[in-house]
């Protein structure tokens, strides 16, 4: 299927390695001139990038910043990926609510909602002048509980309805808003054994590739594996495409499964 989006531009966000790379190499394969944005750069992403940014996303001035370089690397964002989103491992507490401090709170939200409200304000001008698309990626947490770490799903829950709000404003004007909420991916989120994974590993008192060999069932995913970031980046790049020319303010689950609501 030709997409059509070749010669087009893209902002991914959080492109340096699992989903937002897919992300960005799916794209570039189909034409796109990508610019990546990440606290820090890979080899991976300045491979198939035609500007590889390094920057801080969770603030304001970050946001900002990766909108005006990418501006001046391709002359304007036809398409912006919001992407970028989770957190350190190493700064997340696994604890409950009564023993997770504000920070916690407030560093989730900044990264996984205010980020891609920032980012999306800034570009928002281009994208219009355009009519082009945008894509944020949210997660099934957005629509189940989730035990840790405190935030991540209620920023989550947030960032769909951005989505939905957005979309209604917008696509008179032109342009589509969708989001894509995978279930458990094999991405270093969970397969680094530095990552939230290994952490999750850890405090289970479990071994790390126990864990991810039990977690299919633990989540009740039908098919009984992990998404793939490419399966992801797939979904990403046709949902920014014209085949997808009437698909506004729809959250798209990609999960294998896992949730099971109507």
């Amino acid at each position: 299927m030709d997409l059509g989006i070749s010669g087009k531009t893209a902002l991914v966000t959080g492109a340096s390695r699992g989903i937002g790379l897919a992300i960005a190499q799916t794209l570039a394969a189909e034409g796109v001139r990508v610019v990546g944005a990440a606290r820090t750069v890979t080899l991976e992403l300045e491979k198939v990038a035609a500007a590889a940014v390094s920057v801080d996303l969770s603030t304001r001035d970050g946001a900002r910043s990766i909108v005006d370089q990418a501006l001046a690397a391709v002359g304007g964002i036809d398409f912006l990926v919001n992407n970028v989103g989770a957190g350190d491992p190493e700064n997340l507490s696994l604890d409950g609510f009564l023993d997770v401090d504000d920070e916690q709170w407030q560093t989730i939200f900044d990264l996984n909602l205010f980020s891609a409200v920032w980012t999306t304000k800034a570009a928002l001008p281009s994208i219009l002048e355009r009519k082009g698309a945008i894509v944020n990626i949210s997660s099934i947490n957005a629509r189940m509980p989730t035990g840790a770490p405190i935030g991540y799903a209620e920023a989550k829950a947030a960032l769909n309805q951005f989505g939905k709000r957005l979309s209604e404003e917008l696509a008179p004007r032109g342009v589509r808003v969708n989001t894509v909420s995978p279930g458990p991916t094999a991405s270093p989120l969970w397969t680094d054994p530095d990552g939230f994974g290994g952490k999750v590993a850890a405090a289970s008192g479990v071994g790390h590739g126990d864990l991810l060999a039990g977690l299919p069932g633990q989540f009740g995913i039908a098919s009984g594996r992990f998404t793939a970031p490419e399966e992801v980046a797939d979904l990403v790049a046709f949902l920014l495409s014209e085949r997808a020319g009437n698909i506004h303010g729809a959250d798209h689950v990609i999960d294998g499964g896992a949730l099971k609501t109507v």
